[in-house]
C-alpha cells in the first residue's frame, strides 16, 4: 500500500499539466534584488535506523551472500512487457530463456527455500520414525546406559556443544523479539509519518498561490524604483551628464575664477602702491622741508658768540660739520607713478570676469533642471508604459491554470489522506495480529530453549560422578527429562518454524532485492524509463501522459531527482511544452515600448564659457605690462633710510653735546633742535617707513601676480579652447550616452524582473520536494525500513535459531544420556573389562 501510494503521490501531482516558467537553466542570474520566502516542511529527507541498524545490515550482508548478482534490468524489463501480453506461450524459446533467466538470478533464494522445505518434509518424518524408534526402545530409547572409557568427555563435550547451540539460538530468538517490536512500533508511526506528509503536501498547496502573490507584489518594488529614477531624472540622467562634463570643463572655470581674483588683487595692489607713492612723495618733500628748517635753526645757534670761544668752539664745529647730514632721501620724489597700468588693470575691470565664470558655473549647475524641464512628457509616457505593463504581468499570472490544478490536486491528496486514514486501523490491526503471531513464535522458541537450558543446568548442578546410570539423582534426571521434552518439542514445531520462516524470506528477500536496493539506487527508475516498456505506442511515458508527446524525454529519473533538489514543477515536467510562459512574458516585447519612450528622451543644454568680452580681458590683462615693470626701483628704495641720517640718533649726540656747553642761549637753543629732529623723525620719517612698508607689499603681490602672466593666460586660454571644442563637438554624444545609461538602468529593473519571473516560476514556484519525500516516505520509509527490514530480521533470526534446533536435538538426545536414571547399566570385572547385565534388572 505504501509503495501505491507513494507512486499516486508522484504521478498523480505528474498527471496534471501544470504552468509556469520557461526550462532554464538552474542556475539564477547573477543579480537578483528579490527572493521568494523559504518554505519550511516538517518531514525529515532521510530515515535513519538507529542502533538497530546494525542487525539490519548483518541482514543484508547475507542476502549479498544469498544474492549477489546485480539488479536484472533487462529480465525486469522483459518480464514486464510479457505481462502486457493477453495470453503467454511457455513454449516460445525467448519465454523459457527468461524463465531460465529469473531462475538464474533468483538461484540463491531458490536453493535457500529448496533446504527450508527439505527442513519442512524432513523433520517430521524424522521425528515421527524417531519417535516410534524409542517408542520401541531403539534410538537411544532403551533406559540403559553402556559404559564407555571416554564417557566424561563426551558429557562434557555435548553439554558445552549444547550450550553454545543454544546461546546461538538465543541470539536469533532476540533478534526475532526485536525485530517482532520493531514492527509494531514502526507501524504505530505511520499516522504521524503520512500526517507529516499530508501537512507538507498541503503546504505546498497553499504556499503556491501566495508565492505567485510574492511574486506579483515584487513587480511594484520594481516599478517604485524606476518610478524612483524616473522622479529624479534630473539626479539621475542630468547627474550623470553633469558628473562627464564636470572634469572637463570645472578645471577652465577654477582657473578662470582665480585669474579673475588676481586681477582684484592686482588693482588692489596698484591702488595701494599708487596711493603709497603719492604719499612718499608728499611726505619726502615735507621731511625735505622740515630738515632745512632745522638746518637754518641749527646755524643760526651756531652763530652765538660762545661758539667761538674754546672749548665751546670745537662742539660748535662738530655740530657744523655733522648738519649735512640732516638731508632727505630724493628718490623717494622720483620713484615712478603706476597710473598707466592701474588704468589698463581698471579696464580689464570693466568685464566681469568673476561674473561671467559664477554664469559658466551656474550653466552647469542648470543642467540636472533643465534636463527635468524637458522630460517631463516622457518620463509622464514611461510611467503610463510601466502601468500597462503591471497590468500584463497581472494577466499572465491570472491566466496561468495553476489555481485549478491546485484544487484537482488538492481533491486528489484529500482523497489519499481519506484512504489512509480509513485502512490505518485495519493495516495496524493486521499488525497486531502479526505482532501476537510473531510473539507466540519467539516464545515457543524461547520455551524450547529453556528447555534446553534447564535441562543443561539440573544436568550440571545433579550430576554425582560417584552415582551409577542407575543410582543418578532426581535433579539429574529432571535435566535429562527437561532434554528430552525440550527434543520432543523442536520435533513438533520447528517444521512449523521452518514455513514461516520459509515464506517470510522469499517475499521479503524478493522486496529487498528487486524494490529497496533498486530504489536506492535508482535503477529502479531507469527500469520505469524505459521506452515503450510502460505502454508500447509511448516512447517515454511521462510525456506521453503529459502533453501526448512521447519522443520528448521526460524520465522519472529525472522527475525524482529534480523534485528532491527541491526544484519547481513547472521547469520539472518541461511545462513549457503546454505553456510556455516565456511567450507571455518577452522581455524584448515589454521593453521595447520603454524604449521606444526613452529614444524619444531630447535634453538640449547650452553650456556658457567665458564668452568673447570674457576671453578679451584675459589677453588685456596679460597685456597691461604687470610682468614688465621694473619693481627692482621700488625695492631698492624700500631698504633705504628717509632721511641721510637716524634722526633719532643724530638729536640724541646734539642733545649730548649741548649739555657738554655752558649754561646759556646757545645750550637752550641747540636742546630746542635737538627737539625738533626727534620730533620731525616721529612725524615725519615713520610715516614714510610705513609708507615704504605698504609700497614693499604691494610690490610683492605684483610680482607674484605678474610672474609668469603671459604664460598662465595663454595657458588658460588654451585649456578654454579645449574645453569649448570638447562642449561643441562631444556634448551631443555626451547626453546621447548617458541618455543610453539612463534607458538601460530603467529597462534593466524590468529585464531582471522578468528574468527573476520566469525563473521562480521555473525553478522555485510549487517546488515538489513534498512529492519527492512521500515516495521516499511511502517506499523507502514505509516499506523498507519499517516493513521490510523488520520482517528480514524476523525471519533470519528465527530461521537460524529453527536452523540450530536440528544439532540442539542431536546433542540434547546424546547429553540425555547421561543425566537421566537408566532402568539398567553396564558392571565392569576388576580384572577383565567384560560387561555384564545387572541381575537386578
Amino acid at each position: 500500500m505504501a509503495l501505491v501510494l507513494g507512486s499516486l503521490l508522484l504521478l498523480g501531482l505528474c498527471g496534471n499539466s501544470f504552468s509556469g516558467g520557461q526550462p532554464s537553466s538552474t542556475d539564477a542570474p547573477k543579480a537578483w534584488n528579490y527572493e521568494l520566502p523559504a518554505t519550511n516542511y516538517e518531514t525529515q529527507d532521510s530515515h535513519t535506523a538507529g542502533p538497530i541498524g546494525i542487525l539490519f545490515e548483518l541482514v543484508h550482508i547475507f542476502l549479498y551472500v544469498v544474492q549477489p548478482r546485480d539488479f536484472p534490468e533487462d529480465t525486469l524489463r522483459k518480464v514486464i512487457q510479457k505481462a502486457r501480453e493477453s495470453k503467454i506461450d511457455y513454449d516460445k524459446p525467448e519465454t523459457l530463456i527468461l524463465g531460465l533467466k529469473i531462475i538464474y538470478y533468483e538461484a540463491g533464494i531458490i536453493l535457500c527455500s529448496v533446504l527450508g522445505l527439505l527442513f519442512i518434509i524432513l523433520m517430521p518424518l524424522v521425528g515421527y520414525f524417531f519417535c516410534m524408534c524409542r517408542c520401541c526402545n531403539k534410538c537411544g530409547g532403551e533406559m540403559h546406559q553402556r559404559q564407555k572409557e571416554n564417557g566424561l568427555f563426551l558429557r562434557k563435550c555435548f553439554a558445552i556443544s549444547l550450550l553454545v547451540i543454544c546461546i546461538i539460538i538465543s541470539i536469533g530468538i532476540f533478534c526475532g523479539f526485536v525485530a517482532n517490536h520493531q514492527v509494531r512500533t514502526r507501524i504505530k508511526r505511520s499516522r504521524k509519518l503520512a500526517d507529516s506528509n499530508f501537512k507538507d503536501l498541503r503546504t505546498l498547496l497553499n504556499e503556491t498561490p501566495e508565492q505567485i502573490k510574492y511574486i506579483l507584489a515584487q513587480y511594484n518594488t520594481t516599478k517604485d524604483k524606476a518610478f524612483s529614477d524616473l522622479n529624479s531624472i534630473n539626479s539621475v540622467l542630468g547627474g550623470g551628464i553633469l558628473d562627464r562634463l564636470r572634469p572637463n570643463i570645472i578645471p577652465v572655470l577654477d582657473e578662470i575664477k582665480s585669474m579673475a581674483t588676481a586681477i582684484k588683487e592686482t588693482k588692489e595692489a596698484l591702488e595701494n602702491m599708487n596711493s603709497t607713492l603719492k604719499s612718499l612723495h608728499q611726505q619726502s618733500t615735507q621731511l625735505s622741508s622740515s630738515l632745512t628748517s632745522v638746518k637754518t635753526s641749527l646755524r643760526a645757534s651756531l652763530n652765538d658768540p660762545l661758539c667761538s670761544v674754546r672749548p665751546s668752539s670745537e662742539t660748535c664745529n662738530s655740530i657744523r660739520l655733522s648738519l649735512s647730514q640732516l638731508n632727505s632721501n630724493p628718490e623717494l620724489r622720483q620713484l615712478p607713478s603706476v597710473d598707466a597700468e592701474l588704468d589698463k588693470v581698471n579696464n580689464v575691470l570693466r568685464t566681469d570676469l568673476d561674473g561671467l565664470v559664477q554664469q559658466g558655473y551656474q550653466s552647469l549647475n542648470d543642467i540636472p533642471d533643465r534636463v527635468q524641464s524637458q522630460t517631463k512628457t516622457v518620463v509622464a509616457g514611461i510611467k503610463r508604459v510601466l502601468n500597462s505593463i503591471g497590468s500584463d504581468i497581472h494577466n499572465v499570472t491570472q491566466h496561468l491554470p495553476i489555481q485549478d490544478i491546485l484544487s484537482e490536486f488538492s481533491v486528489y491528496v484529500n482523497n489519499t489522506e481519506s484512504y489512509i486514514h480509513r485502512n490505518l486501523p485495519t493495516l495496524e490491526e493486521y499488525d497486531s495480529y502479526w505482532w501476537l503471531g510473531g510473539l507466540v513464535i519467539c516464545s515457543l522458541l524461547t520455551l524450547i530453549v529453556i528447555f534446553y537450558y534447564l535441562g543443561l543446568l539440573c544436568g550440571v548442578c545433579g550430576y554425582d560422578r560417584h552415582a551409577t546410570p542407575t543410582t543418578r539423582g532426581c535433579v539429574s534426571n529432571t535435566g535429562g527429562v527437561f532434554l528430552m521434552v525440550g527434543v520432543g518439542l523442536s520435533f513438533l514445531f520447528c517444521w512449523i518454524l521452518m514455513i514461516i520462516v520459509v515464506l517470510t524470506f522469499v517475499f521479503g528477500a524478493n522486496v529487498e532485492k528487486l524494490i529497496c536496493e533498486p530504489y536506492t539506487s535508482k535503477e529502479l527508475f531507469r527500469v520505469l524509463d524505459t521506452p515503450y516498456l510502460l505502454n508500447e505506442d509511448w516512447e517515454y511515458y511521462l510525456s506521453g501522459k503529459l502533453f501526448n508527446k512521447s519522443e520528448m524525454k521526460l524520465t522519472f529519473q529525472q522527475v525524482y531527482s529534480d523534485c528532491k533538489k527541491n526544484r519547481g514543477t513547472y521547469g520539472t515536467l518541461h511545462l513549457e511544452n503546454s505553456f510556455d510562459i516565456s511567450d507571455y512574458l518577452n522581455i524584448n516585447e515589454h521593453t521595447a515600448s520603454i524604449s521606444s519612450e526613452l529614444e524619444s528622451l531630447k535634453v538640449n543644454l547650452n553650456i556658457f564659457l567665458l564668452g568673447a568680452a570674457g576671453r578679451k580681458s584675459l589677453q588685456d590683462f596679460a597685456a597691461c605690462g604687470i610682468d614688465r615693470m621694473n619693481y627692482d626701483t621700488y625695492l631698492a628704495q624700500t631698504g633705504k633710510s628717509p632721511a641721510g641720517v637716524n634722526l633719532l640718533s643724530f638729536a640724541y649726540d646734539l642733545e649730548a653735546k649741548a649739555n657738554s656747553l655752558p649754561p646759556g642761549n646757545l645750550r637752550n637753543s641747540l636742546k630746542r633742535d635737538a627737539q625738533t629732529i626727534k620730533t620731525i623723525h616721529q612725524q615725519r620719517v615713520l610715516p614714510i617707513e610705513q609708507s615704504l612698508s605698504t609700497l614693499y607689499q604691494s610690490v610683492k603681490i605684483l610680482q607674484r601676480t605678474g610672474n609668469g602672466l603671459l604664460e598662465r593666460v595663454n595657458r588658460i586660454l588654451a585649456s578654454l579652447d579645449f574645453a569649448q571644442n570638447f562642449i561643441t563637438n562631444n556634448i551631443s554624444s555626451v547626453i546621447i550616452e548617458e541618455t543610453k545609461k539612463y534607458r538601460k538602468t530603467i529597462i534593466g529593473y524590468f529585464e531582471h524582473y522578468m528574468q527573476w519571473i520566469e525563473f521562480s516560476i521555473s525553478e522555485k514556484v510549487a517546488s515538489c520536494k513534498p512529492v519527492a519525500t512521500a515516495l521516499d516516505t511511502a517506499v523507502d520509509v514505509f516499506l523498507c525500513s519499517y516493513i521490510i527490514d523488520p520482517l528480514n530480521l524476523f525471519w533470519f533470526g528465527i530461521g537460524k535459531a529453527t536452523v540450530f534446533l536440528l544439532p540442539a536435538l542431536i546433542f540434547a538426545v546424546k547429553l540425555a544420556k547421561y543425566y537421566r536414571r537408566m532402568d539398567s547399566e553396564d558392571v565392569y570385572d576388576d580384572v577383565e573389562t567384560i560387561p555384564m547385565k545387572n541381575p537386578s534388572h
